[in-house]
């Protein structure tokens, strides 16, 4: 998975890229179908190997990377995490997925504490880049804190199976995208991985995309069932045409908010 990627972004790179990023713990199986403790052993730090290889990478083909990784922040403490590395290869910083979801097959409270480094954005050659991870995404209260903090794009790295799924996959990003003035660029896992999980596995969907601040998609949707590399020109001058349309940013009312934050 790694040398695949790898390839991706020197192909992503010769063609014009900017910026690339991969799918929800892209180096290894989506191990939240079982609760095993064997797959601990896929965690790293930050900065570690997988985030060396690839800050290498970036600085060689000056590319920016959204790096999806499970970081062992101490032994036992362990996070969904996404790192972001610029186009000369610094590490920028991390995002640890703040939702995490324990239903079946996708027991990541087994594998995963939240995220506790809030959602921050990082100002990139390619833009002001903020990510959400998955589970993330059905809860719109992070989508606008990273627009408030400044997000141009928004990456959300995906590992999503069939089901209720594929109707809120179809409008939750772009939603997100219109409410908050910003592009979102949704990523999925595609394929089963019964090499791993024999008659368990689950069949993730792909139909990845990029979705503008018009809530209209930039480009095809791709692929439910083939890896594809999507290259997409995004217009950053679009997201204040939109937001100077729809004054939302203008018209909120945080003061009377206060109960979306009770417990």
């Amino acid at each position: 998975m790694i040398a695949l990627h790898e390839d991706w972004t020197r192909e992503a790179a010769a063609a014009g890229a900017k910026v690339i990023g991969f799918q929800e713990l892209f180096y290894g199986p989506y191990f939240g179908i079982t609760q095993d403790t064997k797959y601990y052993d896929y965690a790293e730090p930050v900065p570690g190997p997988t985030t060396q290889r690839f800050a290498a990478l970036a600085a060689e083909l000056g590319i920016v990377i959204v790096l999806p990784i499970y970081e062992e922040d101490q032994p036992g403490v362990l996070y969904n995490t996404a790192v972001v590395i610029d186009a000369d290869g610094t590490v920028l910083g991390s995002y640890r997925k703040h939702h995490i979801p324990h239903l079946p097959k996708f027991w990541e409270k087994f594998y995963f504490r939240p995220g506790n480094l809030g959602y921050p954005v990082f100002d990139t050659a390619a833009g002001k880049i903020g990510v959400n991870i998955c589970y993330d995404r059905h809860f719109p209260e992070g989508w606008r804190v990273l627009a408030l903090n400044g997000a141009e794009i928004v990456f959300n790295p995906n590992a999503t199976a069939p089901g209720i799924s594929n109707k809120l996959w179809e409008i939750e990003q772009p939603a997100a995208a219109v409410a908050n003035g910003m592009f979102v660029i949704a990523n999925n896992r595609v394929g089963l991985e019964d090499n791993e999980y024999g008659d368990e596995a689950v069949n993730f969907y792909g139909s990845s995309y990029a979705v503008g601040p018009d809530g209209n998609y930039v480009g095809e949707v791709g692929s439910t069932s083939e890896n594809q590399l999507l290259i997409r020109d995004l217009d950053l001058d679009q997201i204040r045409e939109v937001r100077e349309r729809w004054q939302f940013f203008r018209d909120r009312r945080p003061d009377a908010y206060g109960p979306i934050v009770a417990p």
